[in-house]
């Protein structure tokens, strides 16, 4: 039988091998996280390679993601669906193995790690969501929401602004099953950190209410099994184990330094490395016996079949709640959804009520969450402003059955922490701020994207309209470059019905995250048809129409809707089409025919909304709109100031006709 350094040194073997074939890479932290990851996976991690999906699978996130091949080799040894031409391939184009780890390229890759910091973050949220299923479905003697979230960090993420934001949340929340290690290797890009990283971090994290197992011994196995056991039975709060490496461990030149942390290590210095080590083996060869001791299918499959054991045991006592469970845990929403959700829009229209978007906003919420009740919501310390606080939302700090978080003024946290709970599943999350606000948390609003996660981001105080405040808190740009992001939907409804359909569009969207962004002042109900309620889904669509051909089109969005139909009515003898767009992402995923009905070629438009004008010019003649920041003063005022008037709008139509 290979010892624990031997399957350890296939890690290291199989990172320095890839990366040097490749020409690129980082095979210090592979190197030197190796025995830590050697005792995790082989001693401690509930998984099964046959079903990396496994609802109570524990969760692993490698946080300091460029090094990759740690994972992409703990995946290959272990038994996953991850072959060693995958390995050779790592870092070319379309292969399964690029150069950070990236979500649905490999199976058992739980989230996109490479900004640094995201991934701790990530895994907060994961173990949030375990604890709130939890507290949901487990019953007593049953608990079949039982698992672990382990993440592997470094000294970058440690450095991030973020770690602090996710682990002083996690240190509150007491989230016993998340634990951590830190390679605390004294080395990054740059060198060696202490010229300037010199935080004292087991006394920070013993700070932010977490348990800090300090100065183990990285290399050492039975230290690593003793804080990986003390960790694992400190059920109240989360763990850090600070484990003291050595980068590119076995390198007999470059271990210790920064020489190996983002380069190959050279042809010849993997040749020393190896003898060194003892690894007698040629680039990518790996012993049989030593893959035999990594193997984890048949225990991963023993593990998944006692959880199924105990499923169905909590299924005969608990028949609904093992229903919900699993229709939850495949991401399905209710089968009574679409026709509820719709009752509601259509009561929503019949009320004719006016209100802000952000007030109507809470009211979708109220009625949705009933319907829905993995809707898991929160706010970055704005609940009362953001209107997110519903009449059945429970925090987490406290209580069992939690279904909200109180975020604190952490936005970036927040939307990475969100981005943790849809890749756990079985929740929906949504968060909210200040939409100007979103400027701190935006990384992370590209991360959803990016993993196509359902998460749903609230914007409230959407423009110039939220006043007093002036321009640090008036957003002119933001929605503008939300729209720019690939795959994210952006809706900026005019009134309570799109705001009921924005909601309603959010929580079906399975394959990407929406931001709502919501107005701070109300707004007037516009009358609709059911034809045209039908067709807010669509992005844009005819609000008013005209006999024959239109003269002119009023293009506009959000707030600026109201003023469109103003200036359309105060356009007497002129055919006026206004057309509302709360979503320009949907209306430009529709087939030509479509958009062109709705915007037909030929006829001049204007577009109007408060915010930069660049992006409307593809579809309009002339925009009003702000290139500029606000003032403090109140909304009338200054939508006044800045041209968002009937007679401007209306100026501006004549002078294109």
């Amino acid at each position: 039988m290979p010892s624990r350094r031997d399957l350890a040194n296939a890690v290291r073997a199989l990172s320095m091998d890839a990366v040097q074939k490749a020409k690129s890479g980082h095979p210090g932290a592979p190197m030197g996280m190796a025995d830590i990851a050697e005792v995790l996976w082989n001693g401690h991690m509930k998984h099964n390679p046959n079903n990396p999906q496994w609802a109570d699978r524990d969760r692993f996130i490698l946080s300091n993601g460029h090094g990759s091949m740690l994972i992409y080799s703990l995946l290959h040894l272990t038994g996953y669906d991850l072959g060693v031409e995958d390995l050779k391939n790592f870092r070319q184009l379309h292969s399964r193995t690029p150069g950070h780890p990236e979500y649905g390229y490999a199976p058992g890759v739980e989230t996109t790690t490479g900004p640094l910091g995201q991934g701790i973050t990530n895994g907060v949220g994961m173990a949030i969501a375990e604890k709130a299923m939890a507290g949901q479905f487990n019953q007593k003697g049953h608990d079949i929401v039982d698992h672990n979230t382990y993440v592997f960090l470094g000294d970058g993420c440690m450095m991030e602004g973020i770690s602090h934001e996710a682990c002083s949340l996690a240190g509150t929340l007491g989230l016993g099953k998340l634990i951590a290690f830190w390679d605390d290797n004294g080395i990054s890009i740059d060198g060696h950190v202490d010229g300037w990283f010199t935080d004292d971090t087991a006394k920070r994290f013993e700070a932010y209410g977490w348990h800090v197992i300090a100065d183990v011994d990285g290399h050492d196995a039975e230290a690593l099994e003793k804080a990986i056991e003390f960790a694992k039975a400190m059920t109240d709060k989360p763990t850090l184990i600070c484990c003291k490496t050595t980068i590119g461990f076995g390198s007999p030149n470059k271990a210790g330094s920064h020489a190996c942390h983002g380069a190959p290590l050279g042809d010849e210095e993997i040749n020393l490395t190896k003898a060194a080590l003892g690894w007698e083996h040629d680039a990518f060869d790996v012993p049989a016996d030593v893959y035999a001791g990594w193997d984890a299918k048949e225990k991963g499959d023993a593990a998944e079949k006692a959880w199924g054991e105990k499923f169905e045991a909590y299924r005969v006592e608990y028949p609904e709640l093992a229903a919900e469970f699993e229709r939850r845990s495949s991401g399905e929403l209710p089968a009574d959804w679409a026709e509820k959700s719709a009752a509601y829009i259509a009561s929503v229209n019949a009320d004719e009520k006016s209100p802000a978007t952000r007030q109507a906003s809470l009211a979708a919420i109220e009625a949705y969450s009933p319907m829905l009740p993995e809707l898991f919501g929160g706010s970055a310390d704005l609940g009362c402003s953001n209107l997110t606080e519903w009449s059945g939302y429970k925090p987490m700090d406290a209580n069992e059955e939690a279904n909200y978080i109180r975020y604190g003024v952490r936005e970036f946290g927040m939307s990475a922490i969100m981005n943790g709970i849809a890749l756990h599943g079985g929740l929906v999350p949504f968060g909210a701020t200040f939409l100007m606000f979103m400027e701190y948390a935006r990384n992370a609003l590209r991360m959803a994207a990016l993993m196509k996660q359902r998460s749903i981001f609230v914007y409230t105080h959407d423009s110039i309209g939220l006043g007093e405040d002036g321009p640090t808190h008036q957003p002119v740009e933001q929605i503008a470059t939300m729209r720019l992001t690939p795959n994210m939907s952006v809706w900026r409804p005019c009134d309570a019905v799109e705001t009921a359909v924005a909601w309603q569009q959010a929580i079906e969207r399975n394959d990407g995250p929406t931001s709502l962004c919501f107005s701070r002042q109300g707004l007037p109900h516009q009358t609709r048809t059911d034809a045209q309620i039908s067709d807010i889904a669509k992005g844009g669509y005819v609000l008013k129409d005209c006999d024959g051909t239109p003269d002119a089109i009023i293009l506009a969005t959000g707030s600026e809707v109201a003023l469109a139909m103003d200036a359309a009515a105060a356009l007497n003898g002129k055919n006026i089409r206004v057309v509302s767009m709360p979503n320009v992402n949907m209306f430009e995923q529709q087939d030509a025919a479509y958009q062109g009905s709705v915007l037909p070629a030929g006829v001049k438009t204007v577009a109007v909304e408060a915010g930069v004008t660049a992006m409307w010019y593809k579809y309009a003649d002339k925009v009003v709109g702000l290139d500029r920041f606000g003032e403090s003063a109140p909304a009338g005022e200054l939508f006044k100031e800045f041209g968002f008037t009937v007679e401007n709008v209306v100026s501006a139509v004549e002078g294109v006709l």
